[in-house]
């Protein structure tokens, strides 16, 4: 089956409607399983890939930059820098923190250095930066597209109000605008997006893409107690949702996915690619095993009813 690829920054970029997620590169993936997901995914037609300098900072042992070094050699080794598309992100690696000009200045080059580019496709400021002048901010982004070093914008982590401060500050100095919003929303974390961000998305025009699509992998199934987050590296931002309500969501995705014969990741991908407001999800691979149920999600088609099923399971997540 043809996917059908969307059209992002007036068509400049096509992409296939699911988002691969750097962030376990160098993390819960070591280098050999990284690159296997990344063939896996470009040999299915996958063609965006997410990172972020920081990606993973957090870690014991590393210091941020992990998942762009090992896509950087992954795209060296192929020569395949021309087939995908890449998107990365500035403001929280250690030695890069915040958004001044001199700040995006260095870490946008940090980031082509590591990926062994001369260009970055999407460029997020990754966490909203209160304490620098965000007239500062857009000019410095502005002059990476006109360096020719990225080729758009992105927006991630931002509250409404501080997108559409963004978008007049790019309006009145004729500065390039955000393409791209890269918002936390899956079926069980809804109400900041569709309440406040996908309005001023829809009036903008911003493509969409949602992180944390699977809820740190609550979204597939696998955590049906508490005793099955202990000692998890997702144990903290699982637990949130091991309750009733989470559950509900579980057993809705469930009989869904049994109707369709696939994974509940790929149902739970599968609604938020068939909202209107979303372009397309970004979802992690650990490993090469994990990555079927995933691209699944890019041509599984629910009917009306499943979706309001699982918007009325979700309800709870919404207020």
């Amino acid at each position: 089956m043809t996917v059908e690829r969307i059209p992002l920054a007036n068509g400049t970029m096509q992409i296939y409607p699911l988002v691969l997620g750097g962030n376990t590169f160098g993390w819960t993936s070591d280098e050999a399983d990284s690159q296997a997901v990344l063939d896996g995914f470009v040999e299915a037609g996958g063609n965006f890939i997410d990172t972020a300098d920081a990606y993973s900072a957090w870690a014991p042992g590393r210091a941020g930059g992990e998942s762009e070094i090992i896509l950087g050699r992954w795209m060296a080794t192929r020569r395949n820098r021309d087939q995908v598309l890449i998107a990365t992100k500035v403001s929280q690696h250690p030695q890069y923190p915040g958004l001044s000009a001199s700040n995006i200045a260095a870490a946008a080059d940090e980031s082509l250095l590591r990926l062994g580019t001369d260009h970055i496709d999407v460029y997020y400021a990754h966490f909203d930066d209160e304490h620098t002048p965000l007239e500062q901010t857009v000019e410095a982004f502005d002059r990476l597209v006109r360096a020719g070093k990225i080729r758009a914008v992105g927006l991630s982590n931002y509250s409404a109000e501080r997108i559409e401060e963004w978008f007049r500050i790019a309006r009145a100095h004729g500065y390039a605008p955000p393409v791209a919003l890269e918002p936390h929303y899956n079926l069980v974390a809804r109400s900041n997006f569709e309440r406040n961000l996908a309005p001023v998305a829809a009036r903008e025009h911003l493509a969409v893409f949602p992180y944390f699509a699977l809820a740190a992998g609550f979204l597939t199934g696998k955590y049906r107690s508490e005793r099955d987050i202990e000692g998890t590296a997702r144990a903290d931002s699982v637990k949130p949702f091991v309750n009733a309500s989470g559950f509900a969501v579980i057993d809705a995705l469930d009989a869904i996915a049994r109707n369709h014969d696939v994974q509940i990741a790929t149902v739970a991908l599968a609604w938020l690619r068939q909202k209107p407001e979303v372009s397309a999800p970004i979802a992690s691979a650990r490993t090469s095993e994990q990555l079927p149920a995933l691209l699944a999600a890019a041509s599984v088609e629910l009917s009306d009813d499943e979706l309001s099923r699982l918007d009325e399971a979700s309800e709870s997540f919404a207020r």
